[in-house]
């Protein structure tokens, strides 16, 4: 009896498994999946070749971090930047045109959205109205438009960013958030694609890099935002380069004054260097390396003192933790730090200079020392003592409390993080022992299974639909019927089925 359903149950497994097969796609039915779904995305949900997070399903209602009017889009990601390099990803794995043309009017979306500061701010604006109040460095058309400022004010040797500029209205650079740093990113790698014979996209790029090194501290590291190239260099007598310290002591009162030079939040420091590193493989140009190297330097500075040898999310001027936003305090990081450490070894990658492995083994102990009941890290620890620092609401809900308690937690922020000490350990000993951190294209590919179930999400118009809520233009909360297009699910799908066509074109 037992070996008759075992028998039974053998066969039946067998049947279930030749239905899968049968039902898995071929490469040929993926990428025809590819291009209904990108031109769905192209024709109807992007505007100007642009994107945004959130599109409704009748694709009435768009949200991004703020709400974005009929011709705006976004360039902070998960926004054009990121959407567009999907598409250049999918365009690169099936050879497809009209893939290709998808993924191209992103990258003019951003040439034409692009600052005469030199970078991008977290919208582009395609309404004339709107685009009067910037400083576009070009039309529509991609036509040239004039500097209103004369250039004798946008050339330095140097180079450093005022943060009390980022009040400056319509010529705003902004570097937090990975706003500008993955623009430049997405057009680097189309201008190598298109082996810088594209004049629009060749220029964008390079002044986009031009802005990015002069905007760059003598010390090595930026601020988050910035209007103009400066007249000339820093003095060194107001920021100086010196090995970072703690401050005698530290308020637990938001100061509502941000005095900070230079900034690491939300891996603005790790984004930079990523931007630069490419921009040096793709045009074999050693400026961008030693503007990368200068900020390995930087990150050597601003490693903390033992025995809290890590980083802060924001400097002054003096290399001394500041605060930043009411949420944001003079603290050691958990975050950003671990991403640092990635970055270093990058740097050691690309010079197999060892000074930039140096500061890794004090850090990552740090991190093990650091770790919460779990196996995570907090966001912030208080200098000397190391207790982890998070926040509450104040009265009201109002505000942000300094606390010592993680029961509750203010919403809306992590201030409490993933740990990755075993992973950035052992990049740290492969590059050690000369394995590259550098991810190759290739590998087994995903499974048709998972494929599949990823063709069967979509619906018959070739969108990803989800449950969600999205904000109307009044700013309320509603729930569609028909569910909502998120620009984050579409980049996670598209790359699994590029991935799939890639791995089987490579057998």
């Amino acid at each position: 009896m037992k070996r008759a359903i075992f028998l039974t149950m053998a066969v039946l497994v067998c049947v279930v498994r030749a239905a899968i097969a049968q039902q898995n796609p071929t490469p040929a039915e993926v990428e025809q999946t590819l291009v209904k779904v990108v031109r769905f995305a192209h024709e109807k949900v992007a505007r100007n070749g642009g994107y945004v997070y959130l599109t409704s399903s009748d694709l009435t209602l768009r949200e991004a971090e703020g709400i974005p009017g009929p011709d705006t889009v976004w360039v902070q990601p998960p926004g054009t930047p990121a959407v567009g390099a999907a598409l250049l990803r999918a365009y690169q794995a099936t050879g497809n045109e009209e893939i290709r043309q998808a993924a191209y009017a992103s990258a003019l979306c951003l040439t034409r959205g692009q600052l005469h500061s030199g970078g991008w701010y977290y919208q582009i604006h395609f309404d004339a109205d709107e685009r009067a109040k910037w400083s576009y460095r070009r039309d529509l058309a991609g036509k040239a438009i004039p500097d209103p400022t004369p250039l004798a004010t946008r050339q330095s040797t140097g180079g450093w960013a005022d943060w009390k500029q980022r009040k400056v209205k319509g010529n705003q650079t902004t570097y937090d958030d990975d706003v500008t740093q993955s623009a430049i990113r997405l057009l680097v790698e189309w201008d190598g694609e298109l082996q810088f014979k594209d004049a629009e996209i060749h220029d964008a790029a390079i002044y986009s890099l031009q802005s990015l090194i002069g905007a760059q501290y003598l010390s090595g590291g930026w601020s988050s935002s910035w209007d103009r190239f400066p007249e000339k260099s820093p003095s060194l007598k107001l920021y100086p380069i010196k090995q970072a310290s703690f401050p005698e002591s530290v308020s637990q009162t938001w100061p509502k004054d941000f005095t900070g030079c230079y900034v690491l939040n939300d891996s603005q420091m790790s984004n930079c260097i990523d931007t630069l590193l490419l921009a040096w493989r793709t045009y074999k140009d050693e400026k961008y390396l030693a503007a990368a190297k200068k900020a390995g330097d930087f990150l050597i500075l601003a490693q903390l003192p033992e025995p809290q040898a890590s980083w802060a999310q924001q400097y002054d001027a003096q290399m001394q933790p500041c605060w930043c936003r009411a949420f944001e305090p003079p603290a050691v990081t958990g975050g950003e730090s671990q991403k640092i450490v990635l970055s270093l070894i990058a740097i050691y990658e690309a010079t197999q200079d060892k000074k930039y492995l140096a500061p890794i083994p004090a850090a990552l102990a740090w991190f093990k020392r650091s770790e919460l009941p779990g196996g995570k890290l907090a966001r912030f620890y208080e200098v000397k003592t190391n207790r982890p620092i998070y926040f509450e609401r104040g009265p009201g809900g109002k505000g942000h409390v300094w606390t010592y308690s993680d029961q509750n937690i203010a919403d809306g922020y992590g201030y409490i993080v993933s740990s990755n000490l075993e992973s950035l350990e052992k990049k740290y000993q492969d590059a050690l022992a000369g394995k590259s951190l550098v991810k190759r294209p290739g590998g087994s590919g995903p499974s048709a299974t998972r494929v599949q179930e990823i063709i069967a999400a979509l619906d018959d118009r070739g969108a990803w639909l989800e449950k969600g809520t999205i904000r109307d233009a009044a700013g309320k909360k509603v729930d569609p019927a028909g569910g909502i297009i998120k620009s984050e699910t579409f980049i996670k799908n598209l790359d699994v089925l590029t991935a799939f066509v890639r791995s089987a074109k490579s057998k």
